[in-house]
C-alpha cells in the first residue's frame, strides 16, 4: 500500500502540504497522482490535514506530532493498520505532486524482486540522471551507487567530486519502499551522526550497513522544497 506522511508545521515552509496547486491542496494532488495504483493513506500530524483529505475522498489518519521523520510517521500508520510483516509499503512524500505512477510501479517491481531473492532487509528508492547545474542545488539530494545499484552515500553536496571533469550525477527521488518488517527495523535503528549532519534520514540505513536498492527512472517530476518550487509548480497548471 501507499502511505503519504504529511506534517503541517514544517519549519522551513509552514503548511506547505496544504499549498494550492492547480486548485487542489498539495497533499491531495499527490495522493490523487498515485491513487489508481493501490490503497493510499495519508498519515498526518494534524486534524486540519485529516479534514481536508476527507473533503476530497482521501483516506487519512492522525499520527503523533513528535516524529522526527516521515518514515517514523508511516511506521506508526502501518502499526495502527496492523499490516502484515510481508506487506510492501511505499512512502510517497506529500510534497511530490508530480510523481509519476510509472516510477511507483518500477519501485514496486524492485521490492518484489528483493522479496523473491529473500533479502534480509527490504528497502529501495529511486534516482535519475541530472546535469551539473542541478547537482549544485543542496535541496536536490545526490546519490552514488555500487556495482549492484545499491546506494553508497547520499549528500546535499555534488558527489562525486568532479576532479577529472567526467563526473555523472544522479539525483535522488524521495520515494521509498519497504516491507513492513524492514520498515519497523529501520525505525528502531539508532540515529546516525551523518543523518543529522546532512539532514537525510536514509543515511541511517547506510550507517548501520543496511542495503538500499536504487532504481533508475526517467522522472521529470520534482519535489516542492522552496517557495520558488511552489511558484514553478503553480505555473505548470496555469
Amino acid at each position: 500500500m501507499i502511505i503519504i506522511p504529511a506534517r503541517l508545521a514544517s519549519s522551513r515552509f509552514p503548511q506547505k502540504v496544504l499549498a494550492d496547486i492547480g486548485g487542489l491542496p498539495m497533499v491531495v494532488r499527490t495522493a490523487k497522482r498515485v491513487s489508481h495504483l493501490d490503497r493510499v493513506v495519508v498519515a498526518a500530524d494534524d486534524e486540519i490535514i485529516i479534514s481536508i483529505c476527507k473533503v476530497y475522498g482521501i483516506e487519512a489518519m492522525l499520527t503523533s506530532t513528535t516524529h522526527k521523520s516521515g518514515t517514523d510517521r508511516i511506521n506508526e500508520c502501518a502499526n495502527i493498520l496492523n499490516l502484515d510483516d510481508d506487506e510492501l509499503i511505499i512512502n510517497v512524500q506529500a510534497d511530490e505532486p508530480f510523481i509519476e505512477g510509472e516510477v511507483v510501479e518500477m519501485l514496486i517491481k524492485r521490492l518484489k524482486s528483493l522479496k523473491q531473492n529473500n533479502e534480509p532487509f527490504i528497502m529501495a528508492s529511486c534516482f535519475n540522471s541530472i546535469n551539473n547545474e542541478a547537482a549544485q542545488d543542496p535541496n536536490l539530494v545526490k546519490v552514488i551507487l555500487d556495482d549492484k545499484d545499491n546506494a553508497i552515500y547520499f549528500s546535499r553536496s555534488p558527489i562525486p567530486y568532479n576532479r577529472s571533469g567526467g563526473a555523472n550525477y544522479f539525483g535522488h527521488i524521495g520515494i521509498y519502499g519497504f516491507d513492513k518488517k524492514s520498515l519497523h527495523e529501520f525505525c528502531n535503528l539508532e540515529d546516525a551522526p551523518i543523518e543529522d549532519i546532512e539532514k537525510l534520514e536514509q543515511l541511517r540505513a547506510i550507517y548501520h550497513q543496511k542495503k538500499i536498492s536504487m532504481v533508475k527512472v526517467a522522472s521529470t517530476g520534482f519535489g516542492i522544497d522552496t517557495e520558488d518550487d511552489l511558484r514553478r509548480a503553480v505555473e505548470i497548471f496555469l
